[in-house]
């Protein structure tokens, strides 16, 4: 894995750390709250955070034969949640450096997880084609989202915490409400399974992306395509807003960003 240094203000792109030794595929990484630190998941199981100013890095948790698909911080920056291909969501307590919670229910891969804003809840995106709610002061099931015929492969709450947006290889968006668990409308379209889902900042927009090489974008309350985003030769793999909601960002098997 490698870290790098991206000046906004001239587009410049410098390798910060790039760490010795490196042999273990990365599948999943994200930044803590304060931009100090930088969280990855590994196909052969195991979970660091590195610092971000030297380098350093500590192991979380490995767990041998455990690919990790997903890692996310709670915004207050306390929890660090991973998920793998042993069915299981993980909740590790940064501030005590100890696995709290192992959260079982899911009966295939976990791919897909995302705290609420308030860090109440976390949810769940899994293969067995279900999203599911958990309380994290609990450590327990809250819902089961049930709607999806193929892999959820992408979840994201709404910055107001009332939604949940979840992708799947099945072509669907859909939109639940997340205190309920109810389905508040599909957002049909995509030719092909959709691999990532993000809001932006403000909650008004949501975007896809897709197997199908394209982004979709959408108005989040009402459910109606704003813009298709084409360009992508190859599949889309990631999509994610800028903090001032200026710029929407897509990552492709193409070997590209745009």
């Amino acid at each position: 894995m490698s870290l790098w240094d991206v000046p906004i203000e001239r587009f410049n792109v410098k390798e910060v750390h790039e760490p010795k030794g490196q042999e273990d595929a990365i599948l999943s990484l994200a930044y803590s709250p304060d931009g100090k630190s930088l969280a990855t998941g590994s196909k052969q199981g195991i979970v660091c955070v590195r610092n971000i100013s030297d380098g350093e890095e500590e192991v979380l948790w490995s767990g041998h034969g455990v690919s990790v698909e997903s890692v996310a911080f709670s915004l207050d920056g306390k929890y660090l949640a991973f998920g793998g291909n042993d069915k299981i969501v993980r909740l590790w307590d940064l501030s005590k450096k100890k696995l709290v919670y192992e959260m079982e229910g899911h009966t295939d891969a976990v791919v897909s997880v995302a705290f609420s804003p308030d860090g109440k809840y976390l949810a769940s995106g899994s293969d067995d084609e279900s999203v599911r709610l958990w309380d994290v002061a609990k450590g327990k099931k809250l819902l089961k989202f049930a709607g999806h015929t193929s892999d959820v492969r992408s979840v994201a709450f709404s910055p107001d915490g009332k939604y949940l947006a979840s992708g799947s290889y099945d072509t669907g968006v859909q939109l639940w409400d997340a205190a309920t668990g109810v389905l508040v409308r599909e957002l049909p379209g995509h030719t092909y399974g959709v691999t990532s889902v993000a809001f932006s900042l403000d909650g008004r927009y949501l975007a896809s992306g897709s197997w199908n090489n394209g982004v979709r974008l959408w108005d989040a309350a009402t459910g109606v395509l704003v813009r298709e985003l084409p360009g992508h030769t190859d599949r889309v793999t990631s999509v994610a807003f800028s903090p001032d909601e200026k710029h929407l960002a897509a990552g492709s098997a193409d070997n590209s960003v745009r």
